[in-house]
């Protein structure tokens, strides 16, 4: 299918999307035509002047991501503690400076990883078992929501990603509040960047992440959960599954876990107690 710019596909940002020349195939019919690709960029993420991660991203939310990634990383314990950020457009990608609390950047040097980044990677430059998964409080307090509140939302979201859309290329992270609406949504073409960027543009708002849940389009990894657990955030709703890690990183950070959420369909992986009982079937 040949994907059309839009105005959806706009709003995106003009360095989202590529348009290239290609050659389609179609029941033995070759034809030339136009096609949309997201754009991927080499993000370096550099901590008061000292250079911490290069991932690979899509040029945009780039501040969202810098707050998103350093909160759910555990960098900086709250969004006080990031004085600045800029971001520098580069030959070879883009380079964001970002200031933090001197005692925060003090500890990050002391425990200092070289996170060289890939979309689908999520223990790159991690020297040691013990520091796969981080000791975290287990959520607690978190709002029950019902999963046909959480199937609603997904079918929402679906209508927020303009560069999935065109591209077909992206993975997305939503938020829905306490009331069951879609407030806030971001792409990537990697699934931890685009968590990273709707964490950092949730903190922007002032979100409480204790009155709401996170809806994935990709699958539910250990670092998803992880990320997660860091904010608080008590709900999960994936749309693929979970691996086995992820889930018991859930039942040890309190966090409920739902995969392949498709239509009127879910599989409940943890802290089933937290789902409005009439609405989960136990088989």
């Amino acid at each position: 299918m040949e994907h059309g710019p839009g105005a959806d596909a706009l709003s995106a940002g003009a360095d989202t999307l590529k348009q290239v020349s290609v050659q389609r195939c179609r029941d033995g019919v070759v034809s030339a035509g136009q096609d949309w690709l997201a754009v991927e960029l080499p993000i370096g993420l550099e901590y008061n002047g000292i250079s911490h991660a290069v991932m690979l991203a899509s040029p945009a939310d780039l501040e969202d991501f810098a707050l998103g990634f350093s909160l759910s990383e555990g960098i900086i314990a709250n969004s006080s503690e990031l004085y600045g950020c800029e971001v520098e457009l580069r030959e070879e990608g883009m380079l964001v400076h970002v200031e933090i609390a001197s005692e925060r950047f003090t500890a990050l040097k002391q425990r200092r990883r070289n996170l060289a980044g890939r979309t689908g990677c999520g223990l790159c430059g991690t020297e040691a078992l013990e520091q796969v998964a981080r000791e975290l409080a287990p959520v607690v307090g978190a709002q029950p929501i019902a999963p046909s509140v959480l199937v609603a939302g997904m079918r929402a979201m679906q209508m927020r990603q303009p560069l999935q859309q065109h591209s077909g290329a992206t993975h997305a992270a939503a938020w829905i509040d306490a009331h069951g609406q879609v407030t806030g949504v971001r792409e990537d073409v990697g699934r931890h960047n685009a968590l990273d960027k709707l964490i950092g543009a949730l903190a922007h708002q002032k979100t409480d992440f204790s009155r709401g849940a996170l809806l994935l389009t990709s699958r539910a990894s250990y670092e998803m959960v992880q990320k997660a657990a860091t904010m608080g955030i008590g709900t999960i709703a994936a749309i693929s599954a979970p691996t086995s890690f992820a889930v018991g990183l859930a039942e040890r950070y309190g966090v409920a876990l739902i995969g392949f959420m498709r239509d009127t369909s879910y599989v409940v992986y943890a802290h089933a107690e937290r789902f409005n009982a009439a609405q989960v079937v136990v088989s």
